[in-house]
């Protein structure tokens, strides 16, 4: 390793969203370029809720993939009131499941479908446990009362914590976090509980959303915080517990439906993340650290060997496009137009 050069163990994505048709096949080309496997979200226009449903998304996304790739996508199961317990360990078993999505519903894009009352699926939850399948959690209460900056926090106090008295066997995965509550709760609930953060709750606040006008391109859910917020939560990526590592949260959405009277929330940073994760780590001086974030963390606590290969960042500076063309749609990137420090070489 050299100030401008740095081999990594391949890293995962441990949560993206590839969605469906024209725009999975255009974004699943761009991930499997950088990493070795991903878990891939579930909430598709219907749901994927059974084994059966997961199996068929794989295999569209194996259909997509360049001749030759080896990337590995790792399917989830939408997780709702009606779910049956026996397709998912079945599904699990045979290798197509493996974990399940708890989207509150009406928390994000596409989770209508989603779990109202935690407690209806409490039994489901019970064989997960058994059967060691983790849980991932979009951490978030949707209650109309609660500030939208405040959803994350009450969440953890009024659902998570709960939830892991009940379930003290159950592994589960709070995504994307964005508040100092998340970023100091993960390192104190137990070898059963992780985090993922993503390249954008690292660089942006609330504040950016509104910078020189609405930039509706930085909107996401959960949506960036305040400033304390942010530092805490870049200080728990780049801090030494193995149970913080990398997930894009990557959302891929038409520049139409971002720049609309109602726009979605979600952000595209398939091409600018691993620059952007490392330019984090080494302003923060611990760019050694990089590697156990994006490698070795998620494979450690998901069960799973790390990846056989290794990729090279080089200090070179990398243009990110101004848009990715999918069908007769196009996506704007994070960072789009502009370039960065550490690029991915070939």
């Amino acid at each position: 390793m050299s100030e401008t050069s740095l081999t990594l163990t391949r890293p995962d994505d441990w949560h993206i969203h590839f969605r469906d048709g024209e725009v999975m096949r255009a974004v699943v080309p761009e991930t499997a370029a950088v990493y070795g496997r991903a878990i891939v979200m579930p909430n598709l226009v219907p749901p994927v809720t059974r084994a059966d449903q997961a199996a068929a998304y794989r295999d569209r996304i194996l259909a997509a993939l360049p001749d030759g790739s080896s990337f590995q996508p790792l399917m989830t199961a939408y997780l709702t009131e009606t779910t049956d317990p026996d397709n998912l360990a079945a599904g699990h078993a045979a290798g197509i499941l493996t974990a399940v999505k708890l989207y509150p519903a009406g928390a994000t894009t596409n989770s209508d479908a989603g779990v109202r009352d935690i407690r209806k699926v409490d039994a489901v939850l019970t064989r997960m446990a058994e059967i060691g399948m983790p849980l991932l959690v979009h951490g978030e209460v949707t209650d109309p009362e609660i500030d939208i900056f405040d959803r994350e926090a009450v969440f953890i106090e009024r659902i998570l914590k709960p939830l892991m008295d009940r379930q003290p066997d159950l592994k589960i995965v709070l995504e994307h976090i964005t508040t100092r509550q998340a970023a100091e709760f993960v390192p104190e609930g137990g070898a059963n509980l992780a985090a993922t953060i993503t390249p954008h709750h690292l660089e942006i606040n609330r504040t950016d959303l509104f910078r020189g006008g609405i930039r509706p391109h930085l909107y996401c859910l959960p949506i960036a915080k305040r400033e304390e917020h942010r530092l805490a939560v870049r200080a728990a990526a780049v801090g030494t517990c193995n149970r913080f590592f990398l997930g894009t949260d990557s959302a891929p959405h038409p520049v139409h439906a971002k720049e609309s009277a109602c726009g979605c929330a979600g952000i595209y940073n398939v091409a600018s993340a691993l620059s952007v994760y490392a330019s984090v780590f080494e302003a923060e001086g611990v760019l050694d650290r990089l590697e156990a974030f994006a490698s070795l963390n998620g494979p450690r606590f998901y069960g799973l060997p790390v990846n056989a290969d290794t990729v090279t960042l080089t200090k070179s500076g990398v243009n990110i496009a101004d848009g990715l063309t999918a069908g007769t749609e196009t996506i704007r990137p994070y960072h789009a137009g502009e370039t960065l420090d550490w690029t991915l070489s070939d």
